[in-house]
């Protein structure tokens, strides 16, 4: 993943983001994420860890899209405190659909890196 800074990504690139930090904040998550689909819509998803099950916040977002009958991504998003995206987390990018945009933000909401999944 590289450097990049937020004014650099795209506006669309961006309310994914937004939506992000705001799943994370709604239930104070450890993670929080968004994608957006070939169609255009998006969708959010939060790190859970239960005692009989854990999902990260990447794989529930993509689980989602995948639920509500995506069958392309365009762009992912991860707000963190971790220095870089779980490779388990790429790879169910990769599983929908491969060299799209990743991001790493951080909880303040600047954009860590960027990558393609």
């Amino acid at each position: 993943m590289s450097d990049v800074t937020l004014e650099s990504v795209s506006a669309e690139d961006r309310k994914l983001l937004t939506m992000a930090r705001s799943a994370r904040a709604r239930i104070g998550a450890i993670e929080g994420a968004a994608v957006r689909d070939g169609d255009g819509r998006t969708y959010t998803g939060v790190s859970i860890n239960l005692p009989s099950f854990s999902v990260s916040a990447l794989r529930l977002a993509v689980a989602s899209a995948v639920a509500a009958g995506a069958s392309t991504l365009e762009a992912a998003l991860v707000v963190t405190e971790a220095s870089k995206v779980d490779g388990q987390d790429l790879a169910a990018v990769r599983d929908v659909t491969t060299g799209i945009p990743v991001y790493l933000a951080t909880p303040d909401g600047s954009i860590a890196a960027a990558g393609t999944a």
